[in-house]
């Protein structure tokens, strides 16, 4: 059994602790409502984006369909495009990540296919490597950057569109998080290169007469590239916000869990000291007697 002193010392440890836990909490709360405003204020923007590519992809097909569009006609080489935190201390979401990467890898692998990773975060690093070593094509790192942005988006998407071009891979897969609430982010898989043509609807105005000017060929050649831009500056916000929103969730628990240890020691702090309490008065008792 452990002794009164020891008992006391874990007991201002794990104070300690729940006094960090916390603080972290509140901090993840106050960044969690930035960075939901943040996602949720590019999502109508990348859905009007859509929209428009819907319309323009209508009326372009066949040769005169740009590459990123129409794809080089192959679709054996997949690239995993895997976007997670850099930062610990989220609960599951990095691993739920990683889970979601690693069955994707898996099936297309059962498929015949060749799969290579895009590793952008650095949590995703280790729990794939131990799996596919020999697959990762590159880390791109973004821990240096206080709160990554459309900047660091322009440059992933620049140099998957150079690999692209290039003829380094066929299909490229965006695989990050979608913020729900501060208990739900959901792992989400959309293909990113080449871009899939979006399916046009009333809603986005796909059946309206529109005569464009310059072509369609022309607009989509500058649209193409901007809407990879955004579809992975989107993919960063929700990043952003499931980060902070997991490791609020993360931190409440432990501080919970924390109390719970801490009311737990003490009970067995008091038992031990009413215990050595009565220890003594009785061998004092029995000294007494022995007079």
């Amino acid at each position: 059994m452990a002794s009164l002193k020891e008992l006391k010392g874990r007991i201002n440890s794990v104070k300690s602790t729940q006094k960090i836990t916390k603080a972290k909490q509140m901090v993840a709360a106050a960044k969690l409502r930035r960075a939901q405003a943040a996602a949720e204020a590019a999502r109508p923007y990348a859905e009007r984006l859509s929209g428009v590519m819907a319309s323009l992809a209508g009326k372009v097909s066949g040769d005169s369909a740009p590459q990123l569009l129409a794809g080089n006609g192959a679709d054996q080489r997949h690239l995993l495009v895997v976007v997670n935190t850099d930062k610990g201390l989220c609960g599951g979401l990095n691993a739920n990540i990683v889970k979601a990467a690693k069955a994707k890898a898996r099936s297309l692998i059962a498929e015949g296919k060749e799969v290579r990773f895009y590793l952008v975060g650095k949590k995703g690093r280790a729990p794939i490597k131990r799996d596919f070593a020999e697959r990762i094509e590159k880390h791109f790192d973004t821990s240096e950057v206080r709160t990554p942005g459309f900047e660091e988006a322009e440059a992933i998407a620049d140099d998957l569109i150079g690999r692209f071009e290039q003829g380094e891979f066929d299909i490229a897969h965006l695989i990050y998080p979608v913020f729900r609430s501060a208990l739900a982010q959901d792992p989400t898989v959309d293909q990113l290169i080449p871009v899939p043509s979006p399916e046009s609807d009333a809603g986005t105005g796909g059946d309206a007469v529109v005569d464009y000017e310059p072509g369609e060929e022309e607009i989509l050649e500058e649209l193409l590239p901007r809407y990879v831009k955004t579809q992975l500056f989107g993919s960063l916000l929700e990043r952003e916000a499931s980060e902070q929103g997991a490791s609020m969730t993360a931190m409440d628990n432990a501080t919970r869990n924390a109390g719970d240890l801490i009311n737990k020691l003490t009970i067995q702090y008091n038992r031990s000291r009413q215990a050595a309490i009565t220890t003594e008065l009785i061998e004092i008792i029995a000294g007494a007697e022995a007079l």
